[in-house]
């Protein structure tokens, strides 16, 4: 039997053109299809655009054309930005095809059918934004308890869908199935939610009101509910946009990728017509979070809002995709800073991937004329064997990661074995084997893993920056197809027979300047100045340190009094009973150390070995939960910590810091 992996995204809302919020789910989607392609899953990528609603109807009367018009102005927008992101979609829906209509229409006498929809009298506070009705008691002074905008009270007669039949029903299955709504703090939330009684939901609107939806079969007075309408979207995209033979078959979804804003219409309403449709509920719903600027929810009028197609232009598309994916961990809220994305970019992708493939392909030219030697095994040392080691386990622990939508784990563990090929290469050092011809064995030995290591990072990183991948396919000279069924089986180390010779081409990711306001960067848009009084002034993107008063100042003899060392972390373990505490052992070069850390919720222990960092080194002996820690790690955070720090050089471990 065929595995079979679908994977949605919300259908976006064409009021508008699409934003960060948009490209950050789909572009996870994007790098979950591509994965799942590769283990050789049959894969289903569904998007698309949600087109009905009072707000389209609207936003098509300021602009004075008709709705479909506007929405076939909008949708290229989106189409176009999925194309520079580089997304793979296997279809793409809009609910104003008439094949969408159908089957919405289908569902709808089918629940009417059953009795499971009513028509009754309704007056309610009704929030126009997000085209919902909201009770009494949810409003308070007079604004929508979600978007906090102004409500009016509405009276009309409306169909209404019996929700509340199937709460016991809805919350029974959430409790027992634990995978079915993520992460788990949004799984509280929903239950949290169905402690209340569940009411039934409007799922009509009176055409003379609303004419921009699509009619009911059993009442042509009236249009469907945009929520109704653009959630069946999941199951009509199968029927007519899918080629392959057994697309129903796809259903139940594997994941909806969905905000979480959006999570209760999902997790309820959606679940609940499922139900009343006698349908399977899908695997998994998980709620990521939103992208903050400066702490602050971006919106046009603040300007502060990241524009996809700048950050591309300026970028490239695979560092986009990189930093969404790993600055932030899926589901929680993040905070986007061009200083943070430079630094990544910089440190991460220039100089470690992007120097560790230009120094191993310019090695591979100048001793071994391009061509990748074969490996002489009775050469090999502990460092070799680390390096299979690690590249070995690579896709087993990214598989394990994307299996619980940790892209940043996942990258990070990519990102571990770059550094440790990084530092495979100061340890070895080619460049001195390549003067000794009794050497050349050795140097073989070396070239080779290097080339292997640059085949598995390949491969691993094919779902995350497929541009990225395929530069260093082409590079590497090598001639698999890795968009498809690449690693149906893990790559095995030494498998793969080198042919071709390979090229160094030019650098993957150029080293760019940091621009010094974020104000000047096309990826913002413009950000209104501040005034006081007739002084205006630019807002730089972080307070000078010169002017800091964090902390009390300190002369140059206090400082030196602090050792700080290039340290390699060699093993991390959980302290029992802590969530935060992990125990570490370091080489800071004379000696191996053991250093106690609360970074166990950044972190897991598997993923640091090999990380090279900085250690505060003469700092007095102190026990936390029992545990000697014989020094500390620097690290970047206030409130939070946000990352360990390293260096961006090759520097040998037990070089001081200063």
């Amino acid at each position: 039997m065929s595995k079979r992996f679908y994977v949605t995204t919300p259908i976006y809302y064409v009021n508008d053109v699409p934003h960060i919020g948009h490209a950050y789910t789909t572009i996870a989607a994007d790098v979950l299809a591509r994965f799942y392609r590769l283990r050789g899953y049959e894969v289903f990528f569904l998007t698309g655009l949600d087109e009905h609603g009072q707000k389209v109807q609207q936003a098509a009367s300021k602009a004075n054309i008709d709705p479909q018009t506007h929405c076939d102005q909008l949708m290229p927008k989106f189409k176009d930005l999925w194309t520079k992101l580089n997304i793979a979609q296997d279809g793409f829906v809009r609910t104003t095809d008439p094949q969408h209509q159908t089957v919405v229409q289908r569902y709808l006498q089918n629940l009417y059918d059953k009795g499971l929809i009513y028509q009754a009298e309704y007056t309610g506070w009704y929030c126009t934004f997000d085209e919902r009705f909201w009770t009494e008691k949810d409003v308070k002074k007079g604004l929508c308890p979600d978007c906090q905008r102004p409500v009016e009270q509405v009276s009309e007669r409306n169909y209404f869908f019996r929700m509340s039949q199937f709460q016991d029903q809805l919350k029974e299955h959430i409790q027992t199935h634990l995978d079915f709504i993520q992460p788990e703090s949004r799984r509280n939330e929903v239950l949290g939610f169905l402690q209340k009684p569940l009411e039934d939901l409007s799922i009509s609107r009176p055409k003379s009101r609303l004419s921009w939806g699509i009619e009911l079969p059993f009442d042509r007075d009236c249009v469907t509910y945009v929520w109704f309408d653009a959630l069946v979207n999941y199951l009509s995209g199968l029927e007519y946009l899918s080629s392959h033979p057994k697309a129903s078959e796809f259903w139940p979804a594997s994941v909806h990728l969905v905000g979480k804003d959006i999570l209760t219409t999902h997790a309820v309403y959606w679940s609940t017509m499922l139900m009343g449709m006698e349908r399977p509920l899908p695997q998994s719903i998980f709620a990521h979070g939103w992208w903050t600027m400066n702490g602050e929810k971006m919106s046009k009028s603040r300007g502060n809002v990241v524009d996809p197609h700048a950050m591309v232009q300026e970028f490239g598309t695979d560092a986009f995709r990189y930093f969404l994916l790993r600055e932030v961990p899926f589901g929680q809220d993040g905070d986007f800073s061009l200083t943070t994305f430079h630094g990544r970019y910089q440190a991460e992708l220039a100089n470690d991937l992007g120097n560790f493939v230009s120094r191993s392909l310019a090695m591979l030219g100048n001793f071994s004329k391009n061509m990748i030697p074969s490996n002489a095994p009775e050469t090999e040392t502990e460092w070799d064997h680390q390096l299979q080691q690690t590249a070995s386990t690579l896709f087993e622990k990214i598989e394990h990661h994307l299996y619980s939508l940790e892209f940043h784990r996942a990258l990070e563990t990519i990102f571990g074995l770059v550094q440790m090929a990084n530092q495979y290469i100061d340890k070895t050092a080619p460049w001195v084997l390549a003067k000794d011809p009794e050497k050349t064995p050795r140097l073989h030995t070396v070239l080779f893993h290097l080339a292997e290591t640059l085949r598995f990072l390949t491969y691993a990183l094919m779902p995350f920056m497929p541009h990225t991948a395929e530069s260093m396919k082409t590079r590497l000279g090598l001639t698999v197809d890795i968009s498809n069924s690449a690693f149906l089986n893990y790559p095995n180390w030494g498998e793969y027979a080198y042919i071709n010779p390979v090229t160094k081409g030019a650098s993957l990711f150029p080293k760019k300047d940091m621009p010094r306001t974020e104000e000047s960067q096309p990826a913002f848009s413009p950000n209104p100045p501040l005034t006081t009084g007739k002084n205006t002034q630019t807002v730089p993107l972080a307070p000078s340190p010169l002017t800091s008063h964090d902390a009390p100042m300190i002369g140059i003899d206090e400082f030196q009094k602090v050792q700080l060392k290039i340290a390699k972390i060699l093993e991390a373990e959980r302290v029992p009973k802590s969530s935060k505490l992990l125990k570490l052992k370091v080489d800071i070069g004379t000696e191996h150390r053991q250093i106690v850390a609360g970074i166990g919720k950044k972190y897991a222990p598997e993923d640091l070995v090999g990380k090279t960092i900085v250690v505060v080194a003469n700092l007095k002996p102190a026990k936390l939960m029992g545990i000697e820690s014989q020094g500390m790690v620097l690290a970047a955070g206030e409130n939070e910590m946000l990352g360990l720090l390293g260096v961006s050089e090759d520097i040998p471990v037990g070089t001081k810091v200063k």
